[in-house]
């Protein structure tokens, strides 16, 4: 019983966590990479993540957008799949960063973290759907990377159910590998 409360409580914590945004300005955004389709085209998630991206880029709550993601099994690599989105919605390519080889979230963060001392970064905002957010937050932090904050995708599904619950104990080894 102890253990299902934990668990409860642990998903509760992740979901208002990563529904509860965190925006202010921050030297950059960092997007985190999802499936590019096998025809090139974003995933519903992939473009929803860079949606907010934009908007809080119009907003002028950063003026660099980090984008990270490895090589998709469909033959992508989402980075660059991810750069072009937000190169025809405008968005000048000075201000995009491209990481293609975060493959997982873990290397994201420390590819992000490589390339926040190269550019003097201090501050970023996480971009990614609500799940998400909680354990890339972490997963800077151990980085040593200490002004992080987060906002989440306009884009919800089914599946999120599942994402939550995986997340729970993805989030509970990070924390203890620390």
């Amino acid at each position: 019983m102890l253990l299902s409360a934990w668990l409860v409580l642990g998903v509760l914590c992740i979901a208002t966590d990563g529904l509860t945004d965190d925006v202010q300005p921050a030297d950059s955004l960092l997007v985190l990479g999802n499936t590019v389709n096998s025809n090139g085209s974003l995933s519903d998630r992939l473009q929803a993540r860079l949606d907010k991206a934009i908007q809080l880029y119009h907003a002028g709550t950063s003026s660099t957008i980090v984008v990270s993601g490895g090589l998709g099994k469909e033959g992508h690599y989402e980075g660059t799949a991810m750069q072009q989105y937000l190169l025809r919605r405008g968005i000048p390519a000075a201000a995009i960063v491209v990481d293609n080889a975060g493959n997982t979230t873990q290397a994201t963060a420390q590819n992000f973290t490589v390339i926040a001392k190269k550019r003097g970064f201090s501050s970023v905002i996480v971009v990614s759907q609500f799940f998400h957010l909680s354990r890339t937050k972490l997963l800077l932090r151990q980085q040593h990377f200490a002004q992080v904050y987060g906002a989440h995708a306009n884009y919800y599904e089914a599946r999120d159910a599942y994402a939550l619950l995986r997340e729970f104990f993805a989030y509970h080894t990070y924390l203890m590998k620390g």
